[in-house]
């Protein structure tokens, strides 16, 4: 969103949402947490004064001292155990990983893989798939394998070791938060009913997904997921319980924003990096 870097097969799809001459949306910031200001006259769940976090996606509009949404935002008041960064950081890795779960309806006792599971979306996938009853697998670098234990997987592949296609085992469900791993070997380690999720669908992905969709029994979904306020309430509701948290790997300032993204652009971070705004005394 900042330097337009996209695969070629993306670029019209991602010329419309982002912008043709520039970014559509001027401030970014996709996932916020803070106490509302004020509110609309017809605005009727909130009020001044409510904490709350919401995930405004594309509209953007987090990297600022305040931000504006509509009232049919993807917004829900902020669960009480958690502090503004904390919660600011369950938005869109919490929203976007029980988007794809909930598609998957998985059952207790069933094999779930999670590729790229110390990330963002993956630390909630591996919760979220453990909170529904799956046995989980989760694939990271060798400096995450603690992490990710910690989330509840009950087992760890390190990708730069271990080839998870080749050792033999077959899950139910596939999931790939980062687009990283090769479809063929998802399909060949999934089962014949089973279930792939891709969170980073190129349209190049997405055409070989709609064949192997078609030539199998397979079910493969990808797409955007959309933010939700049912979904935010349910993390909510999870969180209080203490099913899931978390995790935050740095916090900068507002003003550090640019070594903020340059240490999120190196594509090594854990679970989510949180930008504090403070406002004007």
């Amino acid at each position: 969103m900042r330097g337009f870097l996209v695969p070629l097969s993306y670029w019209l799809f991602a010329r419309i949402a982002l912008g043709f001459r520039g970014p559509k949306t001027e401030i970014l910031g996709g996932e916020l947490a803070g106490e509302i200001e004020s509110v609309g006259k017809d605005v009727k769940n909130f009020k001044k004064g409510d904490q709350v976090f919401a995930y405004p996606g594309h509209h953007g509009g987090g990297y600022a001292e305040y931000a504006c949404l509509p009232g049919d935002s993807a917004v829900a008041i902020k669960p009480e155990n958690l502090t503004f960064e904390e919660a600011a950081a369950v938005s869109f890795g919490g929203n976007t990983a029980l988007h794809f779960i909930k598609q998957a309806n998985i059952q207790k006792g069933q094999k779930v893989l999670i590729y790229g599971a110390s990330g963002s979306v993956g630390t909630y996938a591996v919760q979220l798939a453990k909170y529904f009853g799956a046995e989980v697998t989760g694939v990271c670098s060798t400096t995450n394998i603690d992490l990710v234990k910690s989330m509840g997987a009950d087992n760890v592949i390190d990708y730069t070791k271990e080839d998870f296609s080749k050792n033999g085992e077959i899950y139910d469900v596939i999931l790939d938060t980062v687009g990283k791993a090769s479809l063929s070997d998802c399909m060949r380690s999934l089962k014949e009913e089973g279930t792939y999720l891709q969170v980073v669908a190129t349209p190049a992905v997405s055409i070989q997904m709609e064949w192997n969709g078609l030539t199998s029994s397979k079910t493969l979904i990808g797409g955007t997921a959309i933010p939700q306020t049912e979904n935010l309430l349910f993390l909510k509701e999870l969180v209080e319980a203490e099913k899931i948290k978390p995790v935050i790997d740095r916090t900068y300032t507002l003003e550090q924003i640019i070594d903020a993204h340059r240490y999120v652009d190196q594509g090594h971070k854990k679970g989510n990096v949180v930008i504090t705004v403070e406002p004007d005394s």
